[in-house]
């Protein structure tokens, strides 16, 4: 079986907010005991902005984007260190994996990004996935961890997520209130109608929360991956199969890898406005977008970013990889690409945005 396991800041940071080796190695000799049963195991580890808070002394989590990526610069091989070391205890290899948006977005880099992990995975490599988060930019961000542990199932082909929290699992209201009851299993939407899960993470060190656990867990059950969700204490129970924690059925069927991340982990730098013959074509045929059924544009994109296709309501019904920038659109909206081509060279008779690289939003 091959698993994936995301574990937050929290659950490795001792209260005083620095890295707590006790809970580090418990979690690794868990990893190390599915690896031993026979699983293939990659680990989405959060931490390493937590990780170099200490170093630069700092006592809680920066706000400002700049001394993240400091903290993050200083704690990522503090962090992998620690790893690299605790695995060796069981003669396991640790391979870092940094990744953005644009790793797995555009089409060559997402198949490198595929290439390198299976590879390091038919080595018997442990691989140590992180955002890069030296590098990432607030507009190019995954945002949290849970949602790249998601993507990274999907890239991998896993066959289950496990996502490692501060608490045992989901409730029905807060778990901190007497009478809270553990949700075992949700196995879509309406399991989910009328709890609270909009309480944030109470932790100083972290970004995520209950919500975006959720979010994570209807990204990979929606791509066929089941998920489990369960407390970093309960991890060595969780990899053996025992019932623990919140387990998120699958409600659809495994889709094209990059798809699934243009739709979840981009945002359009952009809009194309369609007409509404053009959203049947996107919507119910699955069509390319042409320049004839476009009547506007917004925003500033270059060509190979996200943009997203909108009616002429401004009700976005399409993500995809535009072919132009935004300078080049206004003298093309409305034309055909024959037209085009004619006027202003052969390079204009393509689309704006191909089928292959256009993600419906649901």
């Amino acid at each position: 079986m091959r698993i994936v396991v995301k574990v937050g800041s929290s659950s490795l940071s001792s209260t005083q907010g620095g890295l707590d080796l006790a809970r580090l190695h418990t979690l690794v000799d868990a990893l190390a005991g599915a690896r031993a049963r026979g699983d293939e195991v990659v680990l989405v580890s959060s931490g390493a902005i937590a990780t170099g808070l200490s170093p630069l002394s700092l006592t809680t989590r920066p706000r400002d984007l700049a001394t993240q990526q400091a903290a993050a610069s200083v704690g990522q091989g503090l962090l992998v260190a620690r790893y690299t070391e605790r695995f060796a205890r069981h003669d396991l290899v640790v391979g870092q994996v940094l990744l953005t948006v644009d790793d797995v977005v555009r089409r060559t880099h997402y198949r490198n990004a595929y290439r390198t992990l299976a590879r390091l995975l038919d080595l018997g490599v442990v691989p140590v996935v992180n955002e890069n988060d030296t590098v990432a930019t607030s507009e190019i961000r995954f945002g949290d961890n849970d949602r790249l542990a998601a993507l990274v199932a999907h890239l991998v082909h896993a066959d289950r997520l496990v996502l490692l929290s501060d608490v045992d699992g989901l409730y029905d209201g807060n778990p901190a209130v007497p009478g809270a009851r553990l949700v075992r299993h949700v196995h879509g939407d309406r399991d989910l109608e009328g709890l609270d899960i909009a309480k944030p993470s109470p932790s100083k060190v972290g970004t995520g929360g209950m919500v975006t656990k959720v979010e994570a867990a209807r990204i990979a059950t929606g791509a066929g991956i089941p998920v489990l969700l369960t407390s970093a204490a309960d991890v060595n129970a969780a990899l053996e199969g025992r019932e623990v924690g919140t387990t998120f059925h699958p409600t659809g069927r495994r889709r094209p890898t990059r798809l699934l991340w243009l739709a979840h982990a981009t945002t359009g730098k952009g809009s194309l406005v369609l007409d509404a013959g053009a959203v049947r074509a996107v919507v119910e045929r699955g069509a390319s977008l042409l320049p004839a059924g476009v009547v506007g544009t917004e925003g500033s994109y270059e060509a190979g970013d996200p943009v997203d296709l909108v009616d002429e309501t401004g009700t976005a019904v399409a993500r995809g990889l535009v072919n132009y920038d935004s300078t080049e659109l206004p003298k093309m909206i409305g034309r055909s690409t024959h037209d085009l081509a004619a006027e202003l060279g052969a390079e204009y008779e393509r689309e704006l945005v191909h089928r292959d690289d256009l993600v419906l939003l649901d």
